[in-house]
């Protein structure tokens, strides 16, 4: 495992902040080398993401990238709005610029936020599928400017069509192929008009984002019953897009909530490092949320969202931060037990790597269990036709659907996931920790946990590859295998890597995109010394098939 950083979970040495005007110009002034993979335009379902600093996420990227999703929409027939949102990273407003001028200048209707502001990743996917209910033509899509949770320095751009979520790889190949084609080409048949009067173009309009949105919540979440309850709520936006949300939120519902953190600076300076020393606004990771673990004393309940609000964090008192897996699991057992207009033929949607501790909730509520690749791109369709009741990742995304059955959204929401921790309080009169111990008593106590093992690119190319009969394996940590899997068993989908399986654990291994190593997701019904055999296992057994 990576060693841990002196510096993790302690607030940041002021020399480490991201220099922003620097950042800026780089964007502004370099220009991506197109014979340079690492600086061509990677549009995968979470975006384009990089740095100014490293040419991977330059103007030209953007103009590039903006003209071919105008080019798609052409295409596919797309005459809507397109709804445009941005988060608090420093390079989301030079990227927001950039889009408008060429949106304008391919007479695309954006609809940007009228106040300026930000705008979180589920409120984009929640407007497309408000503006596109009852529509079969002129149908909307959307654009986010995000990278997520990660570094400061970085800048990302994803595309959300009509569907409202993540782009699948038939949009985004086709995307990613035409822009680099036009950043070879020296940007030759971008349209582009000056910032000024694309912004005074007929086709730019000013939406309220924050109304419709939280006007909708309390049909998704209980909010009226939070409020009578009193449940006491910290909310931690960490500095991102949910920032401005909240109290209009509070206003409008009168529940009893505290934002900690209000406050917007492109450099995060506010955070506590993460295990690597490094700046991220990762919910899920006690050292980036060691400020907001420190004040559980003070609330029922308190979360935090990443950057763009599509993923939830959730601290309890009586356990602190909770365990991704852990929340999922508690979330899906008191949503299914608690919204009876929701279909009896309502689905669990997880991904592969995600806990088995899922697979047992289901077979306890008698819920159709489907599990998938990595990637929220696989709920998309059973959120929006009410398929899926609850889906979810173990990297701390999910959404789930109104109380009435309906759609909410189609891509993650961490702001009521953050809203249902307290809604499981102000019902049940525990929290979600003390749920989850009881489901726990019941159906075992999952040890899971994900390491990285170095490997060369060649070995992470073989894994990819790796087939039952190459892995042969007929035990794992002492119990018989029980599948062997290259695909998702809820859609015969390859997740790009194999999982082995028995009675009592398992383990999945998946090469990594970016750096040179490969993932061991492992899981043990026995114990933490299990969970390590079935590691030490792993391991073996992948080194031999090398």
């Amino acid at each position: 495992m990576t060693a841990l950083n002196p510096a993790a979970g302690k607030p940041i040495d002021p020399a480490a902040l991201a220099n922003v005007p620097r950042l800026v110009t780089a964007y502004f002034a370099g220009k991506p080398d197109a014979g340079d993979p690492a600086q061509r335009v990677a549009f995968g379902t979470s975006g384009h993401r990089g740095s100014s600093l490293k040419n991977s996420f330059n103007e030209d990227h953007i103009l590039a990238t903006t003209q071919a999703i105008c080019d798609y929409r052409r295409e596919a027939g797309l005459t809507g709005p397109l709804f445009i949102g941005i988060d608090t990273h420093a390079l989301a407003e030079p990227a927001l610029a950039s889009a408008v001028e060429v949106f304008a200048a391919n007479g695309v209707e954006i609809m940007i936020d009228g106040e300026g502001g930000y705008t979180p990743t589920p409120v984009i996917s929640h407007a497309i599928l408000s503006y596109n209910k009852g529509r079969s033509s002129g149908l909307a899509d959307g654009v986010v400017i995000t990278p997520s949770h990660n570094p400061p320095e970085d800048g990302g751009y994803k595309y959300n069509p009509p569907h409202g979520g993540p782009a699948d790889t038939d949009v985004t190949g086709v995307v990613e192929k035409n822009a680099n084609r036009y950043i070879e080409a020296g940007l030759k048949g971008v349209a582009r008009m000056p910032y000024d009067r694309a912004r005074k173009a007929a086709t730019t309009h000013l939406h309220d984002y924050i109304t419709p949105y939280v006007a909708d919540l309390g049909n998704t979440v209980d909010l009226a019953l939070i409020k009578s309850a009193g449940v006491r709520i910290g909310i931690d936006p960490l500095g991102g897009a949910a920032v401005h949300y909240w109290q209009p939120i509070i206003a409008r519902y009168g529940i009893n909530a505290t934002v900690v953190n209000a406050a917007v600076d492109p450099t995060f300076r506010f955070m506590t490092a993460d295990w690597d020393g490094k700046i991220r606004m990762d919910c899920s990771s006690p050292y980036a949320m060691a400020s907001l673990i420190g004040m559980r004393d003070r609330f029922d309940v308190a979360f935090a969202n990443d950057t763009d609000a599509d993923r939830h964090g959730i601290v309890t008192r009586s356990n602190g931060l909770m365990n991704p897996n852990h929340f999922l699991a508690t979330a899906i057992a008191y949503l299914f037990a608690h919204r009876p207009q929701w279909s009896g033929s309502a689905a669990i949607g997880k991904t592969i790597v995600s806990s088995s501790i899922i697979d047992r909730v289901a077979k306890k509520l008698g819920r159709k269990l489907v599990e998938t690749p990595v990637g929220f791109k696989w709920f998309v369709e059973g959120l929006g036709s009410g398929g899926f009741g609850f889906a979810g990742e173990e990297s701390a995304g999910a959404s789930f659907l109104k109380r009435d059955g309906t759609a909410w959204t189609t891509d993650k929401d961490g702001l009521i996931l953050g809203l249902l921790a307290a809604e499981i309080i102000a019902k049940t009169g525990r929290d979600p920790s003390e749920l989850f111990k009881e489901l726990t008593d019941e159906l075992g106590v999952p040890y899971y946990e994900r390491i990285d093992v170095a490997a060369t690119p060649k070995q992470k190319n073989a894994l990819k590859a790796l087939g039952p009969d190459q892995l042969n394996m007929a035990t794992l940590a002492g119990d018989a295998v029980s599948a062997v899997r290259t695909k998702a068993p809820g859609n015969d989908q390859p997740f790009g890597g194999i999982k082995v399986e028995s009675a009592s654990g398992w383990f999945a291994a998946r090469p990594s995109g970016t750096e040179d190593v490969y993932k061991i997701y492992a899981e043990s019904f026995r114990g933490p010394d299990h969970l390590k055999q079935i590691q030490s296992d792993a391991k073996a057994a992948i080194a031999k098939a090398f």
